[in-house]
C-alpha cells in the first residue's frame, strides 16, 4: 500500500515527497502535467532552454545553509552544480547602474545617488537588521512540525531562540515598522519596498519582517554570491526527483487528481481523472489552496475561510532566443522599475530580466542567448478573462517587457530569433494555477499563513498557500514541515542532526 500520495510536483510537493522517501515512506507524487516542477520547471524550444518561473537563487552553493531548499538537498544527499555571480543591473527612475549583493558596494551606489545621509541610514538599518537576521535563522523551518513532537524538534533550538529572543519578538509583524525606525530617504524606502515585493508580492508595510531578516542574513553577509543552477531550474527539479526515486518513491506524470477520497473524515487516497483509485495512509496537496478546495469536500466554514485567501496577481513572461554577438559584458540579471510614484505593486511597473546563458552557455546554441523577461505578480487576471482577441492582447501587454529589455539591449528586436509570450492564462492552463495567481498574498498585518493541517484527518497541504513568501525557499520549507509532521519524531530528530 502507498503510505503517502502527494498531489502536484511543484518544489513544495517534491521537497515533501523527497523528505518522506528519505524517512522510508512509500511515496507517490501524482502530477497532471507531462513534466514535473510546477512553476519551477524548464522547457526547451529550438535549442534554447528556458526557465518557466524563478531565476534568482541564493544560499544554495554552500552548506550548511539557512536556505530550506538547500537543507532538503542535504537531507536527500543530492546536489547540482551552482554557478555564482554578484552583480545585477538596475534600470530605475534615478538612472541605470550595476550593483552587487553585499553591503559595501550598495553604499557606494547610495553615495552617488543620494549622498552621505542615505549611506548613514543604510548602515544604521544594517545594524538593526543584524540581530534580526540572526533571530530569523535561530529556528530552521526543518525543525517545525504540527504535532506534540515539536516539543522535541523545536526544543533543541530553544537556547538559540532564547539568545535571540529580542530579535524574534520583532519578526512577527510587518517589516515597515522596523524600516520606519531609521529610514527616511525616499530612494531607500522605495528600494526596500521593491525587495519586499520580490520576496512576498507585497510592499514593506505588508511583508513579514522575518522574510526580510532572512534575506538580510543571506544577501548582506560578507563575500556573498548569488547562485544559478547549471542547466536551468529544471536541474533543481531533476535532483529532487532523483532523491525521491533513489529512496524508493515514484513520480507519476499525466496523473491528474480529480478527487481526494475521504471516509469517516479521513483521507484514504485519491481518484484520478481516468477513474483510477489509489489508496494511501496520507494525502498531501501541493496544489494551491483554491485548487485543493475543488477536489475535497471540506467543512463549509473551512472552505469559506480558505476560499477568501487573498491572491497575488499573475505574471507576464517573455522568452527570447537572440543573437548574442557583442553582449559578453552585460550582467546576467537586471531589474527595471518604471515609476516609483505608481507604487511597487502597480501592474507592469516592475520588470525582471534574466539572461542565464551568460553564466551557462549550454542553455542556448553557440553564439546565442536565452532570455527570460517577466513582470512579477502584478498582472491582473481580469484583463485576460474579459479579452476578445487573445493574441492581440498578448502582443499589447508584452510591450512593457520589450521596452524594459531595450534599456539593457537597445537593438533587442532586431537580434531576436525566437519569441514566446506567457500570460495569466498560460499560468492557469499549464501550471494549474487558480486564475493564474502566483500565490497567496496574506498581509503580515492580517495574521499568519494557515498551517499544513486541514479538518480532514490524514490530509495535509504544502506550497505557497501555507508558508509566507513566494519563492523556492518558502515552498521547500512548507514541504519539509508537512513531511516532518507525518514522520515519527525519532526519524525527524535524526534528520535534523544530518542537515545541521
Amino acid at each position: 500500500m502507498i503510505d503517502v500520495i502527494v498531489i502536484g510536483s511543484g518544489i513544495g510537493g517534491l521537497s515533501c515527497a523527497a523528505i518522506l522517501a528519505r524517512y522510508g515512506f512509500n511515496v507517490l507524487v501524482c502530477e497532471s502535467h507531462s513534466i514535473a516542477g510546477g512553476g519551477a520547471q524548464s522547457f526547451e524550444r529550438n535549442g534554447y532552454t528556458f526557465d518557466s518561473g524563478p531565476s534568482l537563487y541564493s544560499g544554495m552553493s554552500y552548506s550548511p545553509s539557512p536556505n530550506p531548499l538547500r537543507q532538503v538537498f542535504d537531507a536527500i544527499d543530492e546536489n547540482i552544480e551552482w554557478l555564482n555571480y554578484d552583480t545585477w543591473g538596475c534600470c530605475l527612475p534615478e538612472g541605470t547602474f550595476d550593483t552587487q549583493v553585499g553591503a559595501s558596494q550598495f553604499c557606494e551606489v547610495l553615495q552617488q545617488l543620494r549622498g552621505e545621509s542615505a549611506v548613514t541610514e543604510w548602515r544604521r538599518l544594517q545594524e538593526i537588521m543584524t540581530p534580526l537576521a540572526k533571530a530569523a535563522i535561530a529556528l530552521p523551518p526543518a525543525a517545525v512540525r504540527y504535532d506534540l513532537g515539536a516539543v522535541l524538534s523545536v526544543g533543541q533550538f530553544l537556547p538559540s531562540m532564547l539568545q535571540n529572543a529580542i530579535g524574534l519578538s520583532q519578526l512577527t509583524g510587518a517589516f515597515a515598522p522596523v524600516m520606519n525606525r531609521v529610514i527616511t530617504d525616499p530612494f531607500i524606502r522605495n528600494w526596500l519596498d521593491l525587495l519586499c515585493f520580490l520576496l512576498s508580492g507585497l510592499p514593506a508595510d505588508s511583508t513579514n519582517a522575518a522574510e526580510v531578516a532572512f534575506m538580510f542574513a543571506d544577501w548582506y553577509r560578507p563575500n556573498v554570491k548569488l547562485d544559478y543552477p547549471k542547466g536551468g531550474s529544471g536541474a533543481i527539479v531533476d535532483a529532487l526527483v532523483r532523491g525521491i526515486e533513489k529512496h524508493g518513491g515514484k513520480v507519476r506524470l499525466r496523473a491528474h487528481v480529480e478527487k481526494v477520497l475521504v471516509k469517516n473524515q479521513k483521507a484514504i487516497g485519491v481518484r484520478l481523472k481516468n477513474g483510477e483509485e489509489l489508496r494511501s495512509r496520507y494525502v498531501v496537496s501541493n496544489a494551491s489552496i483554491w485548487d485543493t478546495l475543488k477536489f475535497v469536500d471540506f467543512p463549509k466554514r473551512f472552505e469559506q475561510e480558505r476560499q477568501a485567501t487573498p491572491t497575488c496577481e499573475s505574471f507576464m513572461h517573455l522568452h527570447l532566443g537572440i543573437d548574442a554577438e557583442g553582449l559578453d559584458s552585460i550582467a546576467c540579471h537586471h531589474i527595471v522599475v518604471n515609476d516609483w510614484n505608481l507604487g511597487i505593486t502597480a501592474p507592469q511597473n516592475v520588470v525582471l530580466i534574466s539572461i542565464p546563458s551568460i553564466l551557462d552557455p549550454s542553455l542556448a546554441p553557440s553564439g546565442k542567448h536565452a532570455i527570460h523577461v517577466y513582470t512579477p505578480g502584478n498582472e491582473p487576471y481580469e484583463i485576460w478573462e474579459q479579452c476578445e482577441n487573445y493574441e492581440e492582447l498578448k502582443q499589447q501587454r508584452s510591450q512593457v517587457m520589450w521596452k524594459a529589455l531595450e534599456r539593457v539591449i537597445p537593438d533587442i528586436r532586431s537580434r531576436t530569433e525566437l519569441s514566446l509570450v506567457g500570460t495569466p492564462i498560460t499560468h492557469e492552463r499549464y501550471l494549474r494555477r487558480h486564475r493564474g495567481t502566483y500565490g497567496a498574498a496574506i498581509r503580515a498585518t492580517d495574521g499568519l499563513f494557515p498551517s499544513a493541517m486541514t479538518p480532514i484527518s490524514g490530509l495535509l497541504c504544502c506550497g505557497d498557500s501555507t508558508f509566507p513568501g513566494i519563492g523556492l525557499p518558502a515552498v521547500a520549507a512548507s514541504g519539509m514541515i508537512a513531511a516532518n509532521t507525518i514522520a515519527p519524531v525519532g526519524k525527524h530528530l535524526e534528520l535534523l542532526k544530518l542537515i545541521r
